[in-house]
């Protein structure tokens, strides 16, 4: 039989499940088709790839849908400590939510068939199939407000990688269960974590509170001279990417965060002129479909027409279609089996001076037309 192209991949094996069974032998040897291949196909991207030890590859992580009122802190501080992740970005509600496991306020498992004006009366606020109380939010709210109003928190304009930083370092200090929270263990490992929309939490919320900037007459007891500046935000996270030999992703959902990560790329080459040639590797976890035209759902090759991926390496992005909660912990605990733990970089110890370096590079650059016709037409 003459040889055919179109059949010469891997034989499909129907084998039969055994008695204890690793997460590296069932994505290895069961997970040959359809989503289940595509994780297997993240994995080895993640642990062949992007964790090669002969590569030196920087790694971030985006956070968006309620992940850690779920319990998923836990296998997140996983990666970090294997230096697995060099930086996080996540929605302000994944970070404020992690705070109540390290602060050991309870959140329960619950059910969606249920009256929520009753939750509402009860106290209790719920997450799909999550319950927390208002105490418990409230509770935190009452610890971060604290540590906002101790003359040692940071003040004036900052990054969020620094407000959160600040948050880590007291949950370290003041946290009865700091060893699974993601804030603390960044702060620990010197991982900067960022969030694309600060106000957009409670966090948020909090800081707003007490800021004398917002409220000026009406604080009378405490305020704070503190705010996030997202310009700095902008430039970091850019500036981390500039300084990377190569670039990688784990998209843990898609959202905001998703776009603050791509949108390194655009920023360097479009508004800076600073030709990096597109993110390297992309591995999406995702139940967003492309048709509807949201970030959420946009695939690697659409991203490749913005300059976010190179096309170069589109062999090198993976989107598994699958509940985050199902197939992060497989992705993961398959790299923590199959990887040898990675030199932890110390991102957030560098920032100053990959700012400086993204600073000198934009200013080589001439102003592009775009810029250059508007600081013309100002001038008339």
């Amino acid at each position: 039989m003459a040889h055919n192209p179109y059949f010469s991949g891997r034989k499909i094996s129907a084998r039969k499940l055994k008695k204890g069974l690793k997460v590296t032998d069932l994505v290895a040897d069961y997970f040959q088709s359809y989503n289940s291949a595509r994780l297997n196909e993240a994995c080895r991207l993640y642990v062949e790839k992007m964790l090669n030890p002969k590569k030196n590859v920087t790694v971030g992580l985006t956070m968006a849908g309620a992940l850690t009122p779920a319990g998923m802190s836990g296998i997140v501080v996983s990666m970090m400590e294997k230096g697995f992740v060099d930086f996080i970005i996540a929605t302000g509600a994944n970070l404020y939510h992690d705070t109540h496991f390290a602060l050991n306020y309870p959140l329960r498992k619950g059910t969606p068939q249920v009256d929520d004006t009753v939750l509402y009366k009860h106290g209790v606020v719920r997450i799909y199939d999550t319950f927390l109380t208002t105490d418990t939010l409230l509770n935190t709210d009452k610890w971060t407000q604290k540590i906002l109003l101790d003359p040692k928190a940071p003040k004036g304009a900052i990054s969020s990688s620094e407000f959160h930083n600040y948050l880590g370092k007291r949950l370290l200090q003041d946290a009865p269960n700091p060893e699974i929270s993601i804030l603390a263990q960044a702060a620990r490992y010197n991982i900067p974590v960022y969030t694309s929309s600060p106000g957009d939490s409670t966090y948020g919320m909090d800081l707003a509170t007490f800021n004398k900037s917002v409220y000026k007459e009406l604080i009378r007891d405490g305020s704070i001279d503190l705010h996030i500046n997202p310009n700095l935000d902008v430039k970091e996270t850019a500036a981390i990417v500039m300084g990377a030999e190569e670039n990688g992703v784990i998209l843990l959902g898609g959202g905001s965060p998703k776009n603050f990560y791509l949108q390194t790329q655009p920023f360097l080459w479009e508004c800076l002129g600073v030709e990096k040639g597109g993110h390297d590797y992309f591995i999406q976890i995702t139940m967003d479909s492309p048709q509807w035209g949201g970030l959420s759902g946009a695939t690697p090759s659409e991203a490749v027409s913005w300059g976010k991926i190179n096309p170069e390496e589109l062999q090198n992005t993976v989107v598994v279609y699958s509940d985050t909660t199902l197939a992060a912990p497989i992705l993961f605990s398959y790299a923590m089996d199959k990887a040898r733990p990675r030199k932890k970089k110390n991102l957030y110890l560098k920032r100053s001076k990959l700012m400086y370096a993204l600073d000198k590079e934009f200013k080589k650059k001439p102003l592009n037309w775009t810029a250059d016709e508007l600081y013309k037409k100002h001038q008339n």
